[in-house]
């Protein structure tokens, strides 16, 4: 409730029969002027290819799979009117004042002929001319020539500083209408693929297969593009004709000169012209610059003032009043030397206002950039600073490039050689500082932040190199430009603006120690790696991203990284534990945040090197277990190696997998897992890779696995005692038990094998029994053979490796390890001769009979709580044990 309204339940006793406060209405004049609220963050979702990406300037942008429902449609072409409202919206802005004439074209009647006939006929062109050459003047001309050609018209595009995947998405854009959409590239060809059109390309960077790519893209299109001279040609075999653009002759010289200063030139300004086209080479923005310093001279001569204390608003001395021929009467002024005249920028700035020659200082700072005319007076604080624009438009000082202004060719050198390079600092920081305000206002579309891209990376570029660690309570200029411009290109879709803030802003980040800012960039780098299907890329920036956040405990953002890594994942088909099938795989690049994980790395398959070198199963660092060392779909235990080659099957391998998880099949990923960040450094040493790897697996896959090992244990011995016993006290197993019961270490998952006669740790003599020849023995898991103990022998009259149960199954204990020479690795279930020997006396006298070799049929493993194979050797039909001799000589 207001506190000002109170009703009758209010307790007020001045409520009754009175009216309710009335507010004062507010002046919509000054409704904006109050206190307002921290503005909520501007946040766009836009489709690039297959993806849902939400652009969030807090937390870094969230990517994920495009619903079916958020799809968007399929796009339209333009109409004639909307493809000529966008030209529109795309040419460079036209400054205030009053219009000026534009120059005629002169001495290029054959190279425009030229170049209407090939385009009529739907081929492909290069002009290419010296700067100052007057390309882009010709290209308009031949432009409004064709503008009936192609069922898509004309479409004008900058190649100033774009790829050939820049131009076929800005292609694709000028003729179709695809709000927040980025196409895949597939996608985007299908579509540049049928588009007819004419398109002048002026200012492009690159030649050779990168052009020959961009007009294979387009078949239906004819293309004519201006370039200089240091520009790569285009491929020997491609069907492009190349006209050169030469300078004018010393007549259209002279002829343009006239033009640009608007009477006839008297005797010694004509031979000043000769001795300027020598110099310069016909080039005819040389002519028009030097029409600007007659212009000037002419003003100085007449003894009026060209700017009042305002700026430009004094009326110029009308020259067409003037006898012909002859300059306005007054102060003899001399002519420029002919070093002026070829380089005229110092000389004609210095006539300007100041307006005009702060722009040009501003320009110089970012590197040749002119801002917007809007941008100027909050820049130079001179509210008719706009129509600075004008003045060096009219000096011939500033030309068009694309969709804004750029200093003319040789100006930015002139200037610097003039000393306007003082101070360019502090114009960079006063630049960038207003980007920054103006870029992140929310009344800023992003289509506007793109439109002024090159100005705010040239800011951007220019404090980069200079950026310290600021003060406690300071932020550093760079990287707040950059944090506020890139989500803007990002939702404009100008993603190469957006590429280079990102680049620019983790370098300024890392120079400030701003850390949080620095993981931002990354997070936003692997987002923008995986939108354009670079996968490695995406992966290290995103790791690198989570590395840093982690140690900032950013939970947002680890998880929004996390999130985008899974994706990842998803997307180049492997998974953070296991590789393809068969063990074979390659790792993945190493990126900014390796090692910045928690986890140990994973193991490292035996005779496998840290590498991945051959030698054994490919492991990829910090990705945990290779699919190999887990048993493949050929049931290889794990390593690769075979069941007859280890010691017992309860013993782990050195530098391998624990025999436990050998016997269970590989595990896969489901698509819910959850995604492990681990070190990515490699193991140093076979111990160190297995308790790494076991580190490295996920949690639940290690309780699945024990919960399996321990039910198939408990199954197992179930089934056995079930098997074997037949209801008699005497025969009992829990009745033969002595006072030093077998230790089956490991799980009793291995067969007894022939003991030894030895003394147990009670002090009990051990009785002896025959193994198996080529099987291998148990051992304890510090590679010790466990303690011997007693258990009476039973005859028996079935072997022990036949598949029906015995009535009377033979109890042994595990016996010593086996010598250093016999093979490892797991028994096979082969026909075992028993022998016959006697041993130490049996606890109870029973006769001694001689047993026969037998062999036993194939046993398939048995698998128990250690997870490897059990065989059971044959036991002597009489009671006397072998002696100590021959069990000690059983292979």
């Amino acid at each position: 409730m207001d506190p000002n309204t109170r009703g009758s339940g209010a307790g007020g006793h001045d409520s009754a029969g009175q009216p309710p406060r009335q507010r004062p209405p507010r002046d919509p004049l000054t409704n904006d002027l109050g206190q307002h609220g921290p503005g909520q963050a501007r946040m766009v979702q836009l489709v690039s290819g297959e993806y849902l990406l939400t652009v969030n300037p807090v937390d870094g942008s969230e990517i994920e799979l495009c619903p079916p429902d958020r799809r968007p449609a399929a796009p339209e072409k333009r109409t004639a009117a909307e493809r000529a409202e966008a030209a529109r919206a795309a040419a460079p802005p036209v400054p205030p004042g009053p219009a000026r004439a534009e120059l005629p074209l002169l001495g290029r009647e054959d190279e425009h002929e030229r170049l209407v006939r090939l385009l009529a006929r739907g081929r492909s062109v290069r002009l290419t001319g010296p700067a100052g050459s007057g390309r882009t003047r010709l290209l308009d001309v031949v432009a409004a020539d064709c503008a009936d050609l192609a069922p898509d018209g004309v479409v004008r595009l900058s190649g100033f500083r774009r790829t050939a995947d820049d131009l076929l998405h800005d292609l694709f854009h000028a003729v179709h209408r695809a709000p927040l959409h980025r196409l895949e590239r597939a996608e985007l060809l299908d579509h540049v693929r049928e588009i007819g059109a004419v398109v002048v390309l002026d200012d492009i960077e690159f030649g050779g297969a990168a052009l020959d790519a961009l007009l294979d893209a387009t078949p239906e299109c004819a293309f004519l593009i201006a370039a200089t001279p240091d520009v790569p040609a285009p491929s020997a075999d491609s069907a492009i004709e190349e006209v050169f653009l030469d300078g004018l002759d010393r007549a259209g010289g002279l002829q343009l000169l006239e033009h640009a200063v608007g009477r006839t030139l008297t005797e010694d300004e004509a031979n000043w012209a000769g001795d300027l086209w020598f110099e310069s080479e016909g080039l005819p923005l040389r002519f028009v610059q030097a029409g600007a310093l007659l212009r000037q001279r002419d003003r100085l001569r007449a003894g009026v003032d060209a700017l009042d204390e305002y700026g430009v608003f004094e009326p110029e001395v009308p020259l067409e009043d003037a006898v012909p021929g002859e300059p306005p009467a007054g102060e003899d002024i001399p002519l420029p030397s002919l070093a002026e005249g070829a380089a005229p920028a110092a000389l004609l700035a210095s006539r300007l206002s100041t307006s005009a020659r702060a722009t040009l200082r501003f320009a110089v700072a970012l590197g040749g950039e002119i801002p917007h005319q809007a941008h100027l007076p909050a820049l130079i604080g001179d509210t008719h600073a706009d129509a600075a624009l004008g003045e060096l438009l009219g000096c011939a000082l500033v030309s068009p490039v694309g969709g804004h202004y750029r200093l003319a060719a040789g100006v930015l050198t002139q200037l610097e050689a003039a000393g306007y390079t003082d101070d360019i600092d502090s114009y960079a920081l006063t630049a960038a500082q207003h980007y920054t305000w103006w870029a992140g206002h929310p009344s800023v579309t992003p289509e506007r932040v793109c439109a002024e891209a090159d100005a705010v990376l040239a800011a951007l570029s220019a404090l980069v190199p200079q950026t310290t660690v600021p003060a406690e309570d300071e932020e550093s200029p760079a990287v707040q430009l950059a944090r506020t411009a890139a989500p803007a290109f990002a939702a404009g879709l100008g993603w190469s603006a957006w590429e280079r803030a990102l680049r620019s802003g983790a370098e300024a980040a890392r120079l400030a120690g701003a850390v949080s800012e620095q993981a931002y960039f990354h997070h936003e780098l692997g987002i923008l790696a995986l939108c354009g299907g670079q996968l490695d890329r995406a992966r290290a920036e995103l790791e690198a991203s989570i590395g840093l956040r982690g140690a900032l405990a950013d939970k947002r953002g680890t998880v929004a990284g996390r999130r985008a890594l899974a994706l990842v994942d998803d997307r180049s088909g492997t998974t953070p534990g296991l590789l393809a099938p068969g063990g074979a795989g390659t790792a993945p690049e190493e990126g900014p945040g390796a090692g910045l994980s928690k986890s140990r790395p994973g193991p490292l398959a035996p005779g496998a090197s840290p590498g991945g070198q051959p030698g054994g199963p490919t492991s990829t660092p910090g990705r945990g277990l290779p699919y190999g060392a887990l048993g493949g779909a050929s049931g290889t235990p794990a390593g690769g190696r075979g069941a007859d080659s280890g010691p017992g099957a309860g013993e782990p391998s050195s530098g391998g997998v624990p025999a436990g998880l050998a016997a269970f099949p590989p595990l896969h990923r489901p698509d819910d897992a959850p995604d492990l960040v681990t070190d990515r450094a490699t193991a140093s040493g076979p111990r160190r890779a297995l308790r790494g790897g076991l580190r490295g697996l996920a949690r639940r896959n290690l309780a699945a696995a024990g919960a399996g090992a321990l039910l198939v244990a408990v199954l197992g011995t179930v089934v056995t005692l079930g098997a074997t016993s037949d209801n008699n006290d005497v025969d009992d197993p829990s009745n033969r038990v002595g006072v030093n019961p077998t230790s089956l270490d490991g799980g009793g998952d291995d067969a007894p094998g022939a003991e030894e006669t030895g003394e147990a740790p009670g002090g009990d003599t051990g009785s002896a029994t025959s193994r198996p020849t080529d099987t291998g023995t148990g051992a304890t898991s510090d590679g010790q053979a466990p303690p011997e103990t007693t258990a009476p022998p039973e005859p028996s009259d079935t072997p022990s490796g036949s598949p029906e149960p015995t009535p009377e199954p033979s109890v042994s204990s595990t016996s010593k390890k086996p010598p250093s020479g016999s093979p490892t690795g797991r028994p096979t279930m082969t026909p075992t001769p028993t022998e016959t020997g006697s041993g130490s006396p049996s606890p109870t006298p029973t006769p001694t009979e001689t047993q026969t070799p037998t062999e036993t049929p194939p046993q398939p493993p048995t698998d128990t709580a250690g997870g490897t194979a059990t065989a059971s050797a044959s036991a002597s039909e009489s009671g006397a044990a072998s002696s100590p001799s021959s069990s000690a000589d059983v292979i």
